[in-house]
């Protein structure tokens, strides 16, 4: 059986509605739920890395995300991701040999019925086992190379750069 190793760092996926506050957290990863609501047939392995909106990953986060990939025993990684800076962090991966690296994220919160979150999961699942070694975006039923991809803001889904 194929292990999979997922990567938390926090992002909109995992962000969590306070009305006390009138503003959005990041919450604890919402992927280990959603793995087990679907009853996903893989081996995995969960690293909640960091919480960050992606907005505030740094380049020292970015660094250490890239060591945790370069020394993972697994050869499928799957990163959750916040979709602002998505493209950065993939870039940063870049170079990584005999790893099949596959960052989602979701552009409404996990927690939202009509959340984008358990497709975008599900597609990176499939996309992740099937793949050749490299570093991939996940988005919106699309696979992207993270050379090739922007996320448009304004129209919020990702397109071709």
């Amino acid at each position: 059986m194929k292990t999979l190793q997922v990567i938390t760092t926090g992002g909109t996926i995992d962000k969590v509605y306070f009305d006390d506050k009138s503003d959005y957290q990041i919450g604890p990863p919402e992927i280990g739920r959603i793995l087990e609501d679907t009853d996903v047939a893989l081996e995995v392995h969960i690293n909640a890395l960091m919480r960050r909106d992606s907005l505030h990953i740094t380049a020292h986060d970015r660094k250490l995300i890239r060591e945790v990939v370069a020394h993972s025993q697994a050869q499928h990684i799957l990163i959750t991701h916040g979709t602002d800076t998505m493209v950065e962090t993939a870039r940063m991966l870049l170079g990584i040999e005999n790893k099949t690296i596959v960052l989602t994220g979701s552009l409404k919160p996990a927690r939202f019925r009509d959340s984008d979150a358990v497709f975008n999961i599900g597609c990176s699942i499939g996309a992740v086992q099937s793949l050749s070694a490299g570093v991939y975006i996940c988005m919106n039923g699309k696979i992207w190379d993270p050379m090739e991809v922007k996320k448009n803001r304004s129209a919020n889904r990702f397109e071709a750069s």
